[in-house]
């Protein structure tokens, strides 16, 4: 089941919970009780349902948010424009399971290390985001070509915005899946467990022989990395390093 389908059942599958407790009689009177119910039942139903972790506390504050919010007696062109903004930022969030992750300057130079020092390199940044990887590494090398391919047009426009002056930086919006990886020394990936099967199946077959595979945080399912680096950052970052073409051939036999 979709991730978007998994999360309407839910609701529904909460005020269903709701309707019954209060046709029950065990629910006791008033709004936030009817509330409290919904909202269980909601997150018992994702779980059920086997949904992603960070779905059930959307589901344990949705309700009562929206409840809350009525009381607060604002134009409905405030949420309205909320939703175009969070939309313009998170895009195909509720159907890829890829939210915005932006990497911090830790990352940048562990990246910025693993550069060949002797030779101009090609650098891709699947889900490039607001730039956050690629405008520093385009300014510590440039003789090196960075690029960026994002989905979501706000981070994508404040991407272009702020590395507007960088020769050595290409930012475009799309699909990183639809779009060719031939040509890249490096294939830089920040995005959640849900996609990385795939991300490896197309690098194995797209990725020049030479090439590395750096995936900050999200290991590829059920393969060693060649190395793993260790970021010293507060969140304990960790970088998996994969080489496609040799792994892949090791796998093969």
């Amino acid at each position: 089941m979709p991730p978007a389908l998994k999360a309407l059942a839910a609701q529904l599958g909460g005020w269903f919970v709701a309707w019954l407790l209060a046709r029950s009689g065990l629910l006791p009177g008033g709004l936030w009780a009817l509330v409290a119910a919904q909202t269980l039942g909601a997150v018992a139903v994702a779980a059920a349902l086997r949904s992603a972790r960070w779905w059930l506390p959307i589901h344990l504050c949705f309700t009562p948010l929206a409840v809350a919010a009525q009381g607060l007696g604002l134009h409905p062109a405030w949420y309205l424009g909320a939703f175009l903004l969070l939309t313009a930022i998170y895009w195909s969030s509720f159907r890829t399971q890829v939210p915005l992750y932006l990497s911090n300057r830790h990352t940048v130079q562990a990246v910025a290390g693993l550069l060949p020092p002797d030779r101009p390199v090609a650098l891709l940044d699947i889900g490039s985001g607001t730039g956050s990887l690629l405008r520093p590494l385009a300014r510590l090398r440039p003789d090196c070509r960075f690029s960026g391919i994002e989905a979501a047009p706000a981070p994508h426009a404040l991407a272009r915005l702020l590395g507007a002056r960088l020769a050595n930086l290409s930012l475009r919006r799309g699909d990183f899946f639809a779009t060719s990886w031939e040509g890249y020394d490096f294939i830089y990936a920040f995005l959640s467990p849900v996609p990385m099967a795939m991300v490896w199946k197309k690098a194995c077959a797209e990725m020049r022989p030479d090439g590395l595979l750096l995936s900050n945080s999200f290991p590829i399912p059920g393969l060693e990395p060649a190395f793993v680096l260790d970021v010293a950052d507060r969140r304990g970052t960790r970088l998996y390093a994969y080489r496609p073409a040799a792994q892949a051939g090791k796998a093969a036999k």
